[in-house]
């Protein structure tokens, strides 16, 4: 049925991006005058390094940068994070099998275009990054939810994955760290799940952005490096955003099978062309510059981290386990649905985001939004003394 509106159904039928809604509302609030603090943002809250700075300044003044580039990327660009990728994920790619992309969103969404057909299945562990499951649905396939659990360090099995596959998946997202949870696979567990994607023939689209915010005994690895028999089958998508704090700059990239990656190009060039050259720039300025000060990045999210985690388990009704990366904590807040909290109570994390957001003001992402129901993302990318401030609110109000 036509809607009057003229709404294509697609259209309607994209949610919302619930972290993106959360940090706006946050940010709107604090601009008028509200002592609001927000744990929604999926950004680090550090400036872009003046290095990186320094290169975008210079491409503002060559003219060069001022012009169209190729579809797939400024070619010392794409060379460099091939460059890039061999040195922090041990994968030798050919700088053609590289796409840049505008940020690591682009990069998830042309990934499903290139690959679905209308109902393929999609296989999704949840919790899940909100993008996920919309991006394979504009793709016109199906995702396939695959729930894990706290007490299962939220990573999901073989066997889970065996029981939800049927003729028509066609591909595994598999992220580690992950967003919302943290969770970092073990080396075993990737290659068992890499093996059986590839007596499968299942592709693996794989989302690595969060490859160097790695805390305590965790290690990152990557899927084609403990898994070599489904590199032909795999789908890389990086970015700069949260590495280099450069999320506002959008650029991110694709690295695939060379009739995937040419493929992707070619919807890209009909739909973006190339991404804004000083951009690119500063990205190449980034992956080939130095690492000191994503490592002093790593060690104030470190310490947040355990400082988040701590004060998270003193509230009454709250159990957090502690993310082995990204920058997020994933806490179970059943014990706080049906309290009285303030003189009101929630029912669902839903409700009781919108509970603390009007009692004392902090801005965290319900559970919903990531495929599970009784949790909720906090990021600690935000300053020491906010996030304590916040997390204080929060026992007081439970106290």
């Amino acid at each position: 049925m036509t809607d009057p509106s003229g709404i294509s159904q697609r259209a309607r039928a994209v949610a919302e991006s619930a972290t993106l809604a959360i940090s706006m509302t946050a940010k709107a609030l604090r601009a008028a005058g509200e002592p609001v603090i927000g744990f929604g943002a999926g950004e680090p809250d550090f400036p872009t390094p003046p290095y990186i700075l320094d290169a975008a300044r210079a491409a503002v003044d060559d003219p060069a940068a001022h012009r169209y580039t190729p579809a797939a990327g400024l070619p010392a660009l794409r060379e460099a994070v091939a460059a890039k990728t061999l040195r922090d994920s041990g994968i030798s790619f050919d700088p053609s099998q590289v796409m840049i992309t505008n940020g690591g969103k682009q990069a998830v969404y042309l990934a499903f275009q290139t690959l679905l057909d209308p109902g393929d299945e999609v296989l999704l562990p949840a919790p899940y990054w909100v993008t996920y499951p919309e991006a394979i649905r504009l793709a016109a396939g199906v995702p396939v939810a695959v729930a894990t659990s706290d007490e299962g360090g939220f990573q999901v099995t073989v066997q889970q994955l065996e029981s939800v596959t049927t003729n028509r998946t066609k591909a595994l997202v598999f992220v580690s760290p992950s967003n919302p949870t943290g969770a970092v696979y073990a080396r075993e567990r990737m290659a068992e799940i890499g093996r059986w994607a590839a007596d499968r023939g299942i592709w693996i689209i794989t989302d690595e952005i969060y490859e160097h915010l790695i805390y305590g005994d965790a290690e990152f690895h990557s899927m084609p490096v403990v898994a070599p028999e489904i590199t032909d089958r795999t789908i890389v998508v990086n970015g700069v955003a949260k590495t280099y704090a450069m999320t506002g700059w959008r650029v991110g990239w694709l690295i695939g099978p060379t009739d995937v990656t040419a493929a992707a190009i070619r919807l890209q060039g009909h739909i973006s062309s190339n991404v804004a050259n000083v951009s690119q720039r500063a990205a190449l300025a980034a992956v080939a510059g130095p690492m000191d000060t994503v490592e002093e990045m790593r060690v104030a999210f470190d310490r947040r981290r355990r400082t988040m985690v701590r004060l998270l388990n003193e509230v009454p009704g709250i159990e957090c386990s502690e993310p082995g990366g990204a920058f997020y904590a994933f806490p179970n807040l059943a014990g706080l649905l049906g309290r009285n909290l303030g003189g009101r109570t929630a029912e669902t994390t839903m409700d009781l985001a919108a509970l603390l957001l009007d009692e004392i003001k902090i801005a965290i992402v319900p559970g919903e939004a990531f495929g599970a129901p009784g949790y909720a993302r906090l990021s600690f990318a935000l300053a020491d003394e906010d996030l304590e401030e916040g997390l204080t609110r929060l026992i007081r109000l439970t106290t």
